[in-house]
């Protein structure tokens, strides 16, 4: 079935079932009307819904999600409650990632491992490598900066689509999340727990969606060594 056999406010209704069904996301009807008015219409609907995910995906979803669905698709208005020593939150809430830090390196630890990678150097285990640049900039090697795939325990900080940000911590590791991940990623948080403000991520509450915030992304990258001096006093 295609947009041109039937009226747009059909087709941007099947489309938002089916994301919201698949994926737990609710776009916003301003959204997807403008979405679909850069479609052509003979488009069969599963194959706008694709390209509907990716561009969601790659979106701040403060400017793109409708936040009014329910009120289980954000955060609490009292998440950052200290009082309130442990809940568990309700519905599915899509957050992205504004940052991430692991928790298992000291932050010299992290300083270091950026500037070997500034100087062209990686590791792979125990051996030093060069890092070699691709035709889009990035490092061919890793898009970790250097400080490994995996890692310990992360702490993220979360937005939801209503803006409202949140500390996360990773109870047990959790596919996907590590420091090669993409700022702007996305997660869907059902049924995880909340402890005086802090959300517990664990591999039964947390899925990973994907998504990149190309802008965001690229300023964390670029301003992570200053942050990380910053934080502990340091200069450059």
């Amino acid at each position: 079935m295609n947009v041109s056999n039937q009226p747009a406010a059909t087709a941007a209704t099947q489309i938002a079932n089916q994301l919201q069904t698949s994926k737990s996301l609710n776009p916003s009807q301003t959204w997807l009307t403008t979405f679909l008015s850069t479609q052509r219409p003979t488009t069969p609907i599963p194959a706008l819904t694709q390209s509907a995910l990716f561009r969601l995906l790659a979106s701040d979803i403060t400017q793109t999600l409708d936040p009014t669905t329910t009120p289980s698709t954000c955060f609490p208005a009292d998440i950052h409650n200290p009082e309130i020593k442990d809940r568990r939150l309700q519905g599915t809430i899509i957050v992205q990632v504004l940052d991430i830090e692991d928790m298992s390196r000291s932050r010299w630890e992290q300083i270091e491992a950026i500037e070997a990678l500034e100087r062209g150097e990686g590791t792979k285990g125990r051996e030093i490598i060069r890092v070699v640049q691709s035709e889009e900039g990035d490092d061919a090697y890793s898009g970790d900066l250097g400080l490994g795939m995996r890692g310990g325990s992360h702490k993220l900080q979360l937005q939801d689509a209503r803006g409202v940000r949140v500390y996360g911590i990773e109870l047990r590791n959790v596919v996907g999340l590590g420091l090669d991940m993409n700022i702007g990623c996305k997660l869907a948080l059902k049924g995880a727990s909340v402890a005086r403000g802090v959300v517990l991520l664990e591999p039964s509450a947390v899925t990973v969606l994907g998504g990149k915030i190309e802008d965001l992304h690229k300023k964390w990258r670029d301003t992570r060594k200053a942050q990380l001096r910053a934080a502990i006093g340091g200069r450059e």
